[in-house]
């Protein structure tokens, strides 16, 4: 029989919760989520952080939320629900245009934290931006719902700044997915209020794009 967690953990933004969330809750909230975590009832995703599974998931059943969600979560615990948001590689891997694990993934926050290695080693790196001004959008998983920057916001952030998160091939190797998810409108729109360069880098993608859906039309 599946034995219910309390409230304070289910109830948690993205079901995760640290030890300090839990005072009020628990004598020793440290002990009882390691004997949680031992009996399989939540998921260590990150230093002091612990996720539970979604309720379709038996307790005795090995699990834990992607490296995307595991970082959204660890966020959102220091952060607040729905103020950071899955950005750069994360948002083109969350968008399945990076079709394999690679190891590394991006959260804009609000103010300056430094990476973190989550439970199953993947590097988050946290950039510091305006996260109200980042166009995006609020998408389900399986841990519940948070921000992902928009296709064509991630595609204009990569191509700025494909450095972000060490991975700079993976980072290129995403834009002709994104493009082709992303309106040209909107990703002009986007544009104007970057750099003369930010710009330029979008029109030569575009017009790149326009030269192989020519050739591939002859």
């Amino acid at each position: 029989m599946r034995t219910s967690l309390p409230r304070a953990v289910t109830a948690a933004p993205l079901r995760t919760v640290r030890p300090s969330m839990l005072r009020g809750v628990y004598a020793q909230p440290e002990k009882e989520l390691l004997r949680l975590a031992a009996s399989g009832r939540v998921t260590r995703i990150a230093p002091g952080t612990y996720t539970a599974k979604p309720d379709t998931i038996a307790f005795d059943l090995d699990w834990r939320p992607t490296p995307e969600e595991a970082a959204m979560a660890f966020a959102t615990t220091h952060f607040g629900q729905r103020v950071p948001v899955l950005y750069g590689l994360g948002a083109a891997r969350f968008r399945h245009c990076i079709p394999r694990a690679i190891g590394s993934t991006v959260v804009a926050v609000p103010r300056q934290r430094r990476p973190i290695a989550l439970a199953d080693g993947t590097r988050v790196t946290f950039t510091t931006v305006d996260v109200a001004a980042l166009d995006a959008t609020l998408e389900d998983s399986a841990i519940g719902a948070f921000l992902v920057t928009s296709p064509e916001q991630t595609l204009l952030d990569l191509l700025d700044r494909p450095d972000l998160g060490g991975m700079p091939g993976e980072a290129r190797s995403a834009l002709p997915a994104l493009l082709s998810q992303s309106s040209v409108t909107t990703l002009e729109d986007l544009a104007e209020g970057r750099s003369a360069a930010s710009r330029e880098r979008l029109m030569r993608l575009l017009d790149q794009q326009n030269s192989a859906n020519g050739s591939s039309r002859a």
